[in-house]
């Protein structure tokens, strides 16, 4: 039976059988006994299916990372300790040193970060490329060595929407996967997979938790890029992996190839994992999700009108508004709503903005976004204050930004407090 998201969100992932617990459990151990030598054997050869340490997979990890592949309608999905490192494993399980990649270059400045600096450490090279430059300057990015194209649903901080049809065409054309970090649109207001895109991420500490609980993330895979089609781009995956005994993954695997890979080869020798106790807490927000994002939404709509037309504003951008440079792509990949992120900037100063942000009362600022509390962050002061000016307007943060995640409360007290702390400047 095919479920709808809402009732993916309570439901899905933990099927407990008769007299078990209702409630997901918190498996909250390293190790799994088996009666014999040959069935420990079996599971480390990836013959059998079971589980044997929590590193490569722990019961409450698995039923939640199957709540997540089922909301973003994949084939398999692998939690991580971070966002970072989803989108570290994500690039990492198709490229080693020598390979290249492209990327929009209005990503989060830590994904900047890793993909401009310490996978260069790797030898891996990636291309910045502006989403609004035309097709032939964006396909001139491409190599004979490049192995991703990476971009995210809704940009942070920045706020652009990713136009992921015309991106996932023109990976397909040289051969290579779509990757999308949705993690500001979730699920409920964007399914990448539904326009082309082959793997989704996410930090899981954003909107799925909901409650700054939790640090994790995750890679999704939808199984429908063609590995094998262009098996001398990806060895990794279609020729014999010599740490398993020759096995070949896409033989083996078809279309969990990727995803089968990316636990038995990265999980095992570099770890990252997510902690049962993790798990569980990530659990409980997705049961909310579906509930939180619409609020979310209506709260940002409200306070981005009131931003726009704020007199000590300069400048707002929020998809959902008519006019916004976004609006149209934000109609056709975003129809329900973004998310709760608003970047807007202040007439005026650097100082004039930090003063803006101490005078607020329960907006807070914190390094965090996309949780239940509204809160602040002046980017090119926090975040991203790793990156020169130049690196900021090539990564599509203006010095002035101001990113606002809109929580859940009362629209009304967000908006006074906005309010308040805008008269003392």
């Amino acid at each position: 039976m095919k479920k709808n998201l809402e009732t993916i969100c309570v439901q899905g992932g933990w099927k407990p059988k008769n007299g078990e617990p209702r409630v997901l459990p918190i498996y909250q151990s390293t190790t799994f006994k088996y009666s014999s030598t040959e069935e420990m054997a079996d599971l480390f050869d990836l013959k059998a299916e079971g589980y044997f340490y929590t590193r490569l997979a722990n019961p409450t990890n698995d039923a939640v990372a199957a709540k997540i592949n089922e909301l973003e309608g994949g084939v398999g999905c692998v939690l991580t300790s971070s966002g970072q490192a989803a989108n570290f494993y994500a690039i990492f399980n198709i490229c080693q040193a020598g390979d290249h990649f492209i990327t929009s270059n209005t990503i989060y400045g830590g994904t900047f970060n890793l993909f401009g600096v310490t996978l260069k450490k790797l030898g891996i090279e990636c291309t910045f490329i502006d989403p609004d430059w035309s097709d032939e300057e964006i396909e001139a990015a491409f190599q004979p060595n490049t192995k991703c194209f990476f971009g995210e649903t809704i940009s942070n901080p920045g706020g652009n929407v990713f136009d992921i049809e015309r991106f996932a065409k023109m990976a397909h054309k040289h051969g290579v996967p779509l990757i999308v970090d949705n993690t500001f649109a979730t699920p409920i207001n964007c399914r990448p997979f539904e326009w082309g895109c082959d793997i989704v991420t996410h930090s899981t500490t954003k909107y799925m938790d909901g409650h700054a609980t939790q640090v994790g993330g995750a890679v999704i895979d939808s199984g429908n890029f063609d590995w094998e089609a262009y098996a001398d781009k990806f060895l990794g995956l279609t020729t014999p992996d010599e740490s398993y005994h020759g096995l070949t993954y896409t033989k083996a695997f078809g279309k969990k190839a990727y995803i089968t890979k990316m636990v038995s080869q990265l999980m095992r020798d570099l770890g990252s994992i997510p902690g049962p106790q993790n798990c569980f807490l990530l659990n409980l927000g997705l049961e909310t999700l579906h509930l939180r994002m619409p609020r979310h939404c209506e709260n940002a709509q409200k306070v981005a009108e009131w931003l726009q037309a704020n007199p000590k504003v300069a400048w707002v951008n929020y998809c959902g508004l008519p006019g916004n440079k976004y609006y149209d792509l934000a109609q056709k990949y975003l129809p329900n709503g973004s998310c709760g992120v608003i970047a807007f900037g202040l007439k005026g100063t650097r100082e004039e903005a930090v003063r803006f942000m101490d005078a607020l009362d329960f907006v807070a600022i914190v390094t965090h976004v996309a949780d239940a509390r509204t809160c602040v962050l002046h980017p090119a002061s926090h975040t991203h204050r790793q990156l020169s000016d130049e690196q900021l307007r090539e990564a599509g943060v203006a010095p002035d930004l101001i990113r606002l995640s809109v929580g859940i409360e009362n629209v009304n007290d967000i908006i006074a407090d906005l309010e308040q702390a805008m008269a003392k400047i």
